[in-house]
């Protein structure tokens, strides 16, 4: 029994395959990523992207379910950026947010005087106004990626997270 994902690639994208590797570019850019796993075909036909498998074991079968998901996202990216809003809340101590390049630095998070910091990767833009963090990118794995790791860096520890709700947090992804 053959098992097939198809995948429309939408007007105004090019997809092609180099081997097992899928390029994808738009009007926002351009993105790569490799789609090998054993026993599963990827291929285009006719506007199409298909993702296939003979085999009947679950892990192959959730794989290529996988790689038309990963393909959606890529042809998705390329033609609208993701777009990830996050909010900075405290009671006590006024954070102090600043995006460079590279990181994000906050300062006096819950009155420390060292600053937290968290990496953002290239191809990620990173906005920071008032009480909101925007986040944008075309790749939405590095975008959700930036954002976990913002929020990360502002884990309460150490403290009762009931009463010490301070930190930058998800509120909207579009």
């Amino acid at each position: 029994m053959v098992t097939e994902r198809k995948v429309t690639v939408p007007a105004g994208v090019t997809a092609e395959l180099d081997g097992t590797v899928l390029k994808v570019s738009g009007k926002k850019g351009k993105l790569e990523r490799d789609l090998h796993y054993p026993g599963i075909n990827v291929r285009i036909e006719d506007g199409h992207l298909i993702v296939s498998t003979e085999s009947t074991r679950k892990k192959v079968y959730a794989m290529t379910g996988t790689f038309a998901s990963h393909a959606e996202n890529m042809f998705r990216g390329v033609n609208e950026e993701y777009v990830y809003t996050m909010k900075i809340v405290y009671s006590h101590f006024p954070i102090q947010v600043k995006a460079t390049p590279q990181r994000l630095e906050i300062a006096n998070f819950l009155g420390e005087k060292q600053t937290r910091y968290a990496a953002i990767p290239e191809g990620v833009k990173v906005k920071v106004a008032n009480d909101q963090v925007t986040i944008t990118g075309i790749d939405k794995e590095l975008v959700g990626m930036t954002s976990s790791r913002i929020e990360k860096a502002t884990k309460v520890r150490g403290r009762d997270s009931r009463v010490f709700q301070d930190g930058i947090y998800i509120v909207n992804k579009a």
